[in-house]
């Protein structure tokens, strides 16, 4: 059985944020076996994020706050609100408004190794390890 708090992971090195923006607290990583990643993501009111996770494919469920999903491939915007859930299932480039503080759970598929950051595109690399 595998139980973390949020400060086991800040003591663990496994939550990354740029703050005023967004933060990523890491709960299972590819090294817990479990095939996949579980993260509770906030991102910050008034912030606008683009990504394309060219190397994972991502579910996402709304637990707090609202916000604008835009498609960018067909324009296509999707309010967000609590209950909302979208998964990026064809690694589908994509930005979040966040008209109020959001905050996420996040499922990442293959699992992260932990110290992932966004690159240039919005991507997590694939890492070894």
């Amino acid at each position: 059985m595998i139980v973390r708090t949020l400060e086991d992971l800040k003591a663990d090195g496994n939550y990354r944020e740029k703050p005023g923006v967004w933060s990523s607290a890491r709960y299972l990583l590819r090294g817990d076996g479990v095939g996949f990643t579980v993260t509770q993501t906030t991102v910050a009111a008034g912030s606008s994020q683009t990504m394309e996770y060219r190397n994972h494919i991502e579910a996402n469920l709304v637990i707090e706050g609202e916000g604008d999903l835009t498609d960018t491939a067909t324009g296509e915007v999707h309010r967000l609100k609590p209950g909302s859930m979208y998964a990026l299932d064809k690694h589908d480039r994509h930005r979040i408004d966040a008209l109020t503080d959001m905050r996420l759970v996040c499922v990442f598929s293959p699992a992260l190794l932990g110290p992932e950051t966004h690159d240039e595109e919005g991507s997590y690399p694939l890492l070894e390890g």
